[in-house]
């Protein structure tokens, strides 16, 4: 089935697409009007310095930085190398706030309620190790989260006397229905339920959870609850970062936590954490941040730190950073922005949905994502009978087919489209795969 006919949407002009962008957006357009027209997908993988002899389908991993991104790492960098302390006494803080407005424009939220981090890991550990947990609590995740959920979780309950318990989302998750899902989260929810702790896709299988039917369910549990016993919602968001189109408030949870250098295709060593009203009065922070003045300042003047009056601006780690890195985020907000976030989630369901068929198809490749696109995003997991994945990749990787193994005790192969990539390119997939299997 031609992309064409599967809901792509058209660009709406050049003049329109780079004035939505940034001054770097606006410059890449320029740059690449010869290689594509402005905004259409031919124009957005140029804006990758990818080795254009294999088929990139890695976006989970870590990002290519797009030229809008590159250029602003650039002319930071240079700043910094040129002249470091005044360059960075001058535009430390403007561009950190800058920052953090765009990565709150992007998810509908206050700037204020956005922490900067290095890693999706930084911010689930910051999360999870602040949480005000009692003795007593319950934690409650999956056996299908990550090793980055489970072992913050762990010393979140070593450390407060807390508990915590796992459940299986699904028997199959071929099968998995939202439904199940839900069901058995609202199921599993006990009185002593503190946290609910999420990943909203599944990096081993790529299956994408019901987040915002959770949330509501989570919701009527916590209508009969007091506000000192209600359930938070914490979610590792990285995976639907970047290709899905619902805000912060969209989803319903307390805390949203994501790397910016997978699907955003952001900076690399960048992350942003979002936290609700709620969810910033059970969280402290727990490393020293130089983003909140009200704190440094009762430092400097001898005083206690002021009471109470959480922020994205305390949660956020404090320390000498890549700054030229956090500093270029915005470009990667506005190139989404300018591309519109309907039509990257659109390319990217589209194309994973091409793969899902294509591989579908093939004799002895067992597709382990659901076929449903309201359970699945960017990521396209699947085994060949009797080989083991890290075979299949090394295979597909001599064919210039970049391909990784997901890192679980059950290991699957995955292939991540984006909006970089191609229907072209998935019938490359396609062709090389049905001579290895």
């Amino acid at each position: 089935m031609s992309l064409s006919r599967r809901s792509m949407l058209k660009v709406s002009g050049a003049a329109a697409v780079a004035a939505a962008g940034g001054p770097r957006v606006q410059e890449a357009a320029a740059q690449e009007a010869v290689r594509g027209e402005p905004g259409s997908w031919g124009w957005v993988r140029n804006l990758f310095d990818l080795t254009p002899d294999s088929v990139h389908m890695s976006a989970m991993l870590i990002a290519s930085h797009p030229r809008p991104v590159r250029q602003a790492i650039e002319e930071h960098r240079r700043g910094l190398d040129l002249d470091p302390v005044r360059y960075l006494e001058r535009n430390n803080n403007r561009l950190t706030a800058a920052a953090r407005q765009a990565a709150g424009d992007y998810l509908g939220v206050h700037s204020s309620h956005v922490a900067l981090t290095d890693s999706t890991t930084m911010g689930v550990g910051l999360i999870y190790s602040g949480l005000r947990l009692r003795p007593g609590d319950e934690v409650l995740t999956t056996f299908e989260d990550y090793y980055v959920t489970h072992e913050s979780l762990r010393l979140a309950a070593e450390r407060t006397g807390a508990s915590l318990r796992r459940i299986a989302l699904f028997d199959s998750v071929e099968e998995a229905t939202e439904d199940e899902i839900v069901s058995r989260i609202t199921s599993a929810i006990g009185p002593s339920t503190r946290l609910v702790a999420l990943t909203w896709v599944h990096s081993s299988t790529g299956l994408k959870i019901p987040v915002s039917s959770i949330a509501a369910a989570i919701g009527e549990v916590n209508a009969g609850r007091d506000e000192e016993d209600q359930i938070l919602l914490g979610l590792d968001a990285v995976h639907g970062f970047g290709v899905e189109e619902e805000t912060f408030f969209d989803l319903g949870c307390d805390f949203f936590m994501a790397g910016c250098h997978k699907w955003l295709f952001g900076p690399r060593g960048t992350g942003i954490v979002a936290i609700s009203e709620r969810g910033l009065a059970a969280v402290r922070p727990s490393i020293p941040s130089f983003t909140d003045d009200a704190v440094f300042t009762a430092w400097l003047k001898g005083a206690d730190a002021p009471p109470g009056g959480n922020s994205g601006p305390r949660m956020t780690p404090g320390g000498f950073k890549p700054f030229e890195h956090i500093w270029a985020l915005p470009e990667a907000f506005a190139l989404h922005g300018q591309i519109g976030r309907a039509r990257v989630a659109a390319r990217t369901h589209d194309l994973a949905g091409l793969l899902k068929e294509a591989l579908g198809e093939l004799s002895g490749i067992a597709v382990r994502t659901p076929r449903d696109p309201d359970l699945s995003a960017g990521i396209v997991s699947f085994d060949v009978e009797g080989t083991h994945p890290d075979a299949i990749v090394s295979r597909l990787r001599r064919r210039g087919i970049v391909a990784s193994v997901a890192p679980y005790a059950v290991p699957h192969v995955r292939l991540t489209p984006s909006m970089r990539n191609s229907q072209d390119e998935i019938e490359q997939v396609a062709a090389a795969l049905r001579e290895i299997a």
